[in-house]
């Protein structure tokens, strides 16, 4: 989908379920993460986060736009446009908009020890993904010095 399409459809569920138009811009923004959208009250613009249409799709992201399709009419008309407010709620609730939008999966992106840090005095190892200088620290078991030792990541353990 496009943001002339997601445009376009902002404006048809605003005069269906709000019978009023939505005549400002309405775009995607690939970087929104936490929240399903936003509204911007000095350019009345609405954003749209991607990766919340590309997880969970159609049915979601239209409770959203309805969520911000709220803020858009109420701060317009000049009534309680915040999540708080009695207005808000209510009209949230009459057109089916969700308060929430849905969580993100989080990224897992495991990144392998590459180093090891061992006591010379009690043998305890410390992994690490991130070299250090070894003389700024001691062991926290004995005080005892450490040594640096680089894995070996090619061989199967």
């Amino acid at each position: 989908m496009e943001d002339q399409e997601l445009q376009q459809w902002i404006e048809q569920i605003s005069m269906a379920s709000f019978g009023r138009p939505f005549v400002h811009q309405a775009r995607f923004n690939r970087r929104l993460r936490s929240t399903g959208g936003r509204y911007f009250m000095k350019s009345h613009d609405i954003e749209i986060s991607w990766n919340q249409w590309e997880t969970f799709g159609r049915d979601e992201i239209e409770k959203i736009i309805k969520h911000e399709l709220c803020h858009y009419h109420l701060h317009i008309m000049k009534r309680g446009y915040k999540h708080r407010d009695h207005d808000f709620k209510t009209l949230l609730a009459q057109v089916g908009g969700s308060r929430y939008c849905q969580s993100l999966p989080k990224p897992r992106a495991k990144q392998a020890y590459k180093y090891r840090l061992e006591c010379v005095k009690c043998r305890t190892a410390y992994l690490r993904k991130r070299k250090m200088d070894v003389s700024k620290y001691a062991c926290g078991n004995c005080r005892g010095k450490l040594k640096l030792v680089t894995l070996d990541l090619t061989s199967p353990s």
